[in-house]
């Protein structure tokens, strides 16, 4: 029988931050008349979206408690609360009678709350600062360190004020309309906008991520290609000295074979090469390896018609391709390891000679 498909994961929203009247703040708290009802309504947009949300705590003076009673109030189908409290702790909302909501209680067996706290961060899909302090901020740094899409409510003060100050320009995800809209008073339509500001910040980042998984799928194909042409090429080498003939007079195509063969493995050992680097590029590869063959294979061969004047008139050209094949894979291979040298600022050092000890 087959199975049907599961449904699609929902984006998960964390909210941090505390609103204590006896505590003190910096920045200060601001328009804390406020803070409740607009908890209470962001919580409803979060679930009339359709996010989970993610709390750690239930507690009164701390903001996902007062953003998840909204939450459940909302009665949105399929809406989840998922609770990662301390180990030591229980969590137990006082719900609105008739909520539809799911609380899912996932328990860390770590001692210290951070380790829970911290690593939950980087599962969520977007997270909601309100107020709160040193936690709080740490929470809004290294979510942009690390991409996640960040609201934080500047109009309440406290750490998610400062957050929203390292906001901007804080990445591609992030645009200057929602630094705006995020330091704006709070109004009737402020909770709407906080959840399209979250929205489109979700969006600009799977966008990033799938460009990033396009540019390593391509990067990936370019790798293969450029090996299977490497292997392909210098095959083509190799079948140049079986394909050559024996000895006789220099014709078109005994010193195309003597020419192609050197060549085609110098390409094949810059590609070769080229695939072990950062950035490779196998245009450049291509460009330099046939650089390399055509200075080699041409070196070695002047050389011989220096030694050997008659060398075409009774050419053999497989004996040279024995050699010539292996002198153009390696230089190659070699090319940008020597151009690297070459181009170093202390250029290429000579080893000094040995001493020959002093007189007695």
């Amino acid at each position: 029988m087959k199975q049907a498909p599961a449904p699609p994961r929902r984006p998960r929203i964390a909210v941090v931050g505390s609103v204590d009247a006896s505590r003190e703040y910096e920045p200060p708290l601001s328009a804390t008349d406020q803070v409740r009802a607009a908890c209470h309504d962001l919580g409803r947009e979060l679930a009339l979206a359709g996010y989970d949300l993610v709390v750690f705590a239930d507690d009164e003076h701390y903001v996902e408690t007062l953003v998840a009673r909204g939450y459940a109030a909302a009665s949105a189908p399929d809406s989840r609360i998922i609770a990662h409290p301390p180990r030591h702790q229980d969590y137990a909302p006082v719900l609105p009678e008739g909520s539809r909501v799911r609380v899912t209680t996932i328990r860390d067996t770590g001692a210290e709350w951070e380790v829970p706290y911290y690593r939950t961060l980087f599962e969520v899909d977007g997270i909601v600062l309100a107020g709160g302090g040193r936690s709080t901020r740490v929470t809004g740094v290294v979510a942009l360190a690390h991409g996640v899409p960040v609201v934080p409510l500047a109009v309440f003060g406290g750490a998610a004020r400062q957050v929203w100050v390292y906001l901007d320009g804080a990445g591609e995800h992030v645009d200057r309309e929602d630094v705006r809209a995020l330091g704006e008073s709070w109004s009737s339509g402020s909770a709407r906008r906080m959840a399209e500001v979250l929205r489109r910040q979700m969006e600009r980042r799977a966008e990033r991520r799938r460009r990033e998984e396009r540019d390593r799928r391509w990067g990936r194909w370019r790798e293969s290609a450029g090996l299977v042409s490497a292997i392909l090429l210098l095959l083509a080498a190799l079948a140049s000295i079986v394909l050559a003939g024996g000895p006789g007079p220099a014709d078109p195509a005994s010193l195309s074979l003597l020419l192609a063969g050197p060549m085609c493995a110098a390409v094949s050992g810059a590609l070769i090469r080229d695939s072990f680097g950062r950035t490779p590029s196998a245009l450049r590869a291509c460009a330099r390896g046939l650089g390399a063959g055509v200075v080699s294979v041409l070196l070695y061969v002047a050389a011989q018609l220096l030694t050997v004047p008659e060398l075409l008139v009774e050419l053999d050209a497989r004996r040279l391709l024995f050699f010539v094949v292996p002198v153009g894979f390696t230089a190659g291979f070699t090319f940008d390891l020597v151009l690297e040298r070459l181009r170093s600022p202390g250029g290429p050092q000579v080893a000094p000679p040995p001493s020959l000890g002093t007189r007695n």
